[in-house]
């Protein structure tokens, strides 16, 4: 998906170009994955300042979209944003609106105000598309807001595991705010509990929030946010507040490593597919390049350690539960389920 001979001479290696679509730490990521390279990873290639037609219409059909921004204290979390399909829709091409319901206990929920950095995520597991899109909130109502876009672009299929959204089982009822049952007080700590750590050490799928937003980071300025898959186990719980994913080989746009490199705070989201709860994590986040240790996981081309700063748990707030997951390609054997065990562990 990358040409990594087309960045013009100009482009300096630690000044990008003003019309370029990646920020420093971008272009530095690029290049340590592929020394001697220029580290432009494609150039504008696929990245765009507008929603092409074919995104247009692919928000309009999703249940639910996955979003990244800041709280009051500038931290990044990554939630999810649900509705009946045309919750999101697309005006013009440099615009996305976004209605549908906060869940209980969003952390965001009071973060999509006028000036706001969002990113956002649009996936269908059942047919492994996705989307992604980075802008800047124009206008916000108690139940809506409106992003202007500064990029969009698709990103391939490999990773996303099949499965598809279903309704709430009859025995389960509705709040009114459409969640099931009444919501339960969302448990917020520093540390993992037991059914944390068995939620995230079964997990097959998480998403990621990250950003720059220094000046200097030019057009690529904002918020993102970006899905991870692997098979259960892929993410490594080494205690009750640290945690280490393996990165595999993607589109060689780097928007998540470069972000961290500059900025290593985070957001990631976890889902509990069978339950319908959300466990958000506020971490830092340390980019592991070479060494031994990648050698514990088949196919890593670099780890990334979560340092937990704060948990928070929401319990069953997803109004839709999911059919029974399908693997991708990438994981049929001989590919490894999970890290290798340490030794002594």
């Amino acid at each position: 998906m990358s040409d990594l001979s087309t960045l013009p001479p100009s482009v300096s290696q630690n000044e990008p170009r003003a019309d370029w679509p990646f920020h420093a730490g971008e272009l530095e990521a690029q290049r340590r994955a592929d020394p001697g390279s220029d580290g432009n990873s494609g150039g504008t290639r696929g990245i765009r300042t507008y929603l092409p037609e074919q995104h247009r219409a692919f928000y309009a059909e999703l249940p639910f979209m996955v979003l990244g921004a800041l709280d009051a204290n500038a931290q990044l979390w990554a939630t999810l944003r649900v509705g009946a399909p045309g919750f999101v829709s697309s005006p013009d091409p440099h615009t996305l609106r976004v209605a549908g319901r906060t869940l209980p206990g969003d952390p965001l929920a009071d973060a999509f105000k006028p000036g706001a950095a969002v990113g956002g995520l649009g996936i269908q597991f059942a047919t492994r598309r996705r989307n992604r899109v980075n802008g800047i909130v124009t206008a916000a109502s108690d139940d809506a807001f409106t992003l202007h876009v500064s990029q969009s672009f698709g990103n391939c299929p490999k990773y996303i595991q099949r499965r598809e959204p279903l309704p709430l089982p009859p025995q389960l009822s509705l709040s009114r705010d459409g969640s099931a049952h009444a919501a339960a007080p969302q448990r917020i700590a520093t540390t993992l509990d037991d059914a944390d750590r068995a939620l995230i050490a079964n997990a097959d799928t998480f998403f990621i929030a990250s950003a720059n937003l220094a000046d200097d980071a030019g057009p690529a300025r904002g918020v993102d946010v970006s899905h991870r898959g692997g098979l259960p186990g892929f993410v490594r719980v080494d205690d009750a507040r640290t945690l280490t994913a393996p990165d595999f080989k993607g589109n060689r746009y780097f928007n998540t490593l470069g972000n961290l490199i500059r900025h290593p705070r985070a957001g990631l989201l976890f889902i509990d597919f069978e339950r319908g709860d959300l466990l958000y994590l506020a971490v830092q986040a340390e980019v592991i390049w070479s060494g031994p240790e990648l050698d514990a996981f088949a196919g890593a081309e670099r780890l990334v350690r979560f340092h937990i700063e704060e948990v928070r748990r929401s319990a069953g707030v997803v109004p839709f539960r999911w059919s029974a997951v399908e693997y991708a390609a990438q994981f049929s054997p001989p590919f490894s389920s999970s890290f290798a065990p340490q030794p002594g562990a």
